[in-house]
Order: C-alpha cells, then structure tokens, then sequence
C-alpha cells in the first residue's frame, strides 16, 4: 500500500464524514492549531488537484507589453473553455506587478485602469467554474530588490494589502493568493521574516482567502526543507519541481552554462542510453555533466522518493502542500520521453496526496500549441497528466 500524508488522508476522512453528516449540535469540528476548520482548508486544496498555469499572458510578457492588445488576445475565452474542457480545475493565473504598482508615490494605490483587465480575467477564469492562483510573479530585478532593500519589501507589503483588499470580493472557495513566485532571495532566514511579512499583509485585506507560500530562492524542494510553518492556519505550502534539469531544460539559454548544448537528451536517465547522444556534445563541461546525468538514476522510483521527501514535511508539519510548477521544456527535448517524465511526476504527485500545477499551458513547457490564435492540445501531454476531456 502506498504511503499516504496527512493531506490524502484527511481528504478521504472527509469524504467519509460527508457521507455520514451528524445534526448534533455540540459536534466538534477539527481545527489547525484551534483556529481554522481543517475541513474548510481540505475542500480548498482539493480544488488545485489538477492546475495549469498561464504564463506569458499578464507576467513574462514579451518585451514587456501589456497593452490592451496583448491582454485581451493572448489568452482568449476559448482558450480558458479549452482549459477546462482538458479536465484541469484550476489554473495559476501570473501577475507581473510593475502595471499595477505605484511603488515611489503610494505603493498602495493600485493602477486602476489596469485593475480592469485583470478583473476581466478573473471573470473570464471563474465564469468557467475553474480555481484560481493569483500569483504574483515579477521580474527578477524586482526580486533582487527584495532580497537587498528593506524599503522595497514595506512597499510591497503595502501594495499586497491593497490587491489583497480588492480580491477580498471574490469566492475564498475559489481563489487563492499567493505571495509570490520564486523569490530569489538567497538567505532562508531573511525570507522567512520577508514571508511573514507579506501573508500579514495579505491577511490585513483578506481574512478569509486561503494563501500558497513557498521557500526562499527558487522555491524548489531544497528551498521547502528549509521552511518552518508559519502561525497563519490559512496557508497551503507550495514547491517547484524541475528534476533533473539536464533533461527538463536541455536547450534552455536562460537556466545555466550547459544547458545550451543539450538536445534529444533521454530520459529515463541510463548509461547506455545517454553514451548514444554523447558524441553529440562537443562542448567539455557539457559532455562531463551528461556523464553525471547518465549516472544519476533518474528514474520513476527517485522522482517517487524526492516527492516523498517533501509529503513527509507536510505530514511532519500537518500543512496541505501543493506543487504548482512542474514541466519539460519542449523544443529540444524527445516527446515521447517527456510524456515519461510528465506522468512520473504526475504520478507521484498524486500517490502522496499533493495538487499539481503543470508549467505551463502554450509556453515553452506547454500543452498547447497555438497557431494564428487557434489551440491544439497534445495528446501525449494531456495522457500523460491523466487528463480526461
């Protein structure tokens, strides 16, 4: 029988006790440290089972446009009904904050005019009966800043409060606020203050919303292992997960020195498959780190192990956890062996009880592909994530 955390199995207690509703008026309802229903934070994570996120749409925006043009044709209602036709049932929805954020004048004041197509989105999101992540997703300049200037994360804080206060109208069920993504701030002690900072001013604006926090840097299982819960009941933990990256960014310029010279590397990773494309790669650092790969032993069994190790922090904490980026880079890599990885994580996500969200839905990582406008799933991928349409 596999291992279960407590996430998995307090969701099944609860589908239990649904099933056998008390009238009693004394009854007792479990609480997280006597202060937040643990039914109510179950049913919430159980709505990001099954995640993708939207990228490049409202963040990461080519050449930093965020016109009315771009915001309105990026990502489509079409594209949103496609999403939840797949069988997805949430989606992590990114925000650059730089359009809404009045930093030097008054860092609560939110750009209204702006406000209006990030509203029109989350109408868009909601109407078609998906969960929502508003994840607040900035440049990496903007995350340096926080890791270096104590004024940068006051003003942060401020603007937090206020997008907090405005999204505070919106169905707690259904909408998630996240504090931010990846935070580069490379001392885990200093984003831990940072953190509590942020979740109390996200708190200020919206009692009742349930918060995804992550760990310092790249929010990466290291980063997980490195975090204590915080006193805020309301909170579901968060990690990315994007091993080994040798074969989830081979072909990537923007993620490390070697990367670049990686193609059609396969996974799962064994000697003799990786001496096949070996000679492939002339360049010697790279070659010396594909022979590492070729002995790692990336498999399913370690990816199971390696998302074991964070079920067991949840489970030792007794927090719901999610994992809301997980992907392949797609341009180089073989789809088939993709797929492979995509399902091993997926599957293993799922074994420990833990809410996937794939990164990301048309990008580099996607599982569409989009030509003049118009959608077109992958098979492999949507199979791969267990997906029924």
């Amino acid at each position: 029988m596999p291992r279960l955390t407590f996430a998995f199995m307090l969701a099944a207690m609860i589908a239990v006790s649904l099933l056998q509703v008390s009238t009693a008026q004394n009854r007792v309802v479990p609480t997280i440290q006597n202060a937040y229903p643990i039914s109510k934070l179950a049913l919430r994570a159980a709505r990001l089972r099954h995640g993708i996120n939207l990228s490049h749409w409202f963040a990461q925006a080519g050449n930093n446009d965020y016109s009315r043009t771009h915001l309105e044709t990026h990502t489509t209602a079409k594209d949103i009904a496609l999403i939840k036709s797949l069988g997805f049932d949430h989606v992590r929805f990114t925000i650059e904050p730089a359009p809404l954020f009045n930093e030097w004048d008054d860092p609560s004041k939110l750009n209204q005019e702006y406000l209006k197509y990030l509203d029109a989105a989350l109408d868009l999101i909601l109407a078609q009966n998906l969960a929502v992540i508003v994840d607040i997703h900035p440049s990496d300049d903007f995350k340096i800043r926080l890791n270096k200037e104590d004024r940068h994360v006051e003003a942060f804080a401020q603007f937090w409060t206020s997008l907090a206060k405005h999204l505070s109208t919106r169905d707690p069920e259904r909408v998630f606020l996240e504090v931010i993504n990846e935070p580069m701030v490379e001392d885990p002690y200093r984003w831990y203050g940072i953190q509590a900072k942020l979740i109390a001013a996200i708190r200020s604006g919206a009692p009742e919303h349930t918060i995804i926090a992550s760990g310092h840097r790249w929010s990466g299982l290291y980063e997980l292992l490195s975090l204590q819960a915080y006193s805020d009941p309301n909170i579901i933990y968060n990690f990315h997960f994007y091993e080994p990256f040798t074969f989830t960014h081979q072909g990537a310029t923007w993620a490390g020195n070697n990367l670049p010279y990686f193609q059609k590397v396969p996974y799962p990773a064994t000697r003799e498959a990786v001496m096949q494309m070996l000679d492939t790669v002339k360049d010697e650092p790279a070659r010396y780190v594909l022979q590492q790969y070729s002995e790692s032993g990336w498999n399913a069994e370690r990816i199971d192990r390696e998302i074991g190790t964070a079920a067991a922090w949840a489970a030792k904490r007794h927090v719901f956890l999610t994992c809301n980026e997980f992907g392949a880079f797609r341009r180089f890599a073989l789809p088939a062996d993709r797929a492979v990885w995509i399902k091993d994580m997926r599957t293993a996500l799922e074994k420990y009880g833990i809410g996937w969200t794939m990164w990301d839905y048309a990008g580099g990582f996607g599982v569409v592909t989009k030509q003049n406008g118009e959608p077109t799933a992958d098979e492999l991928v949507v199979k791969a994530l267990g997906l029924h349409p």
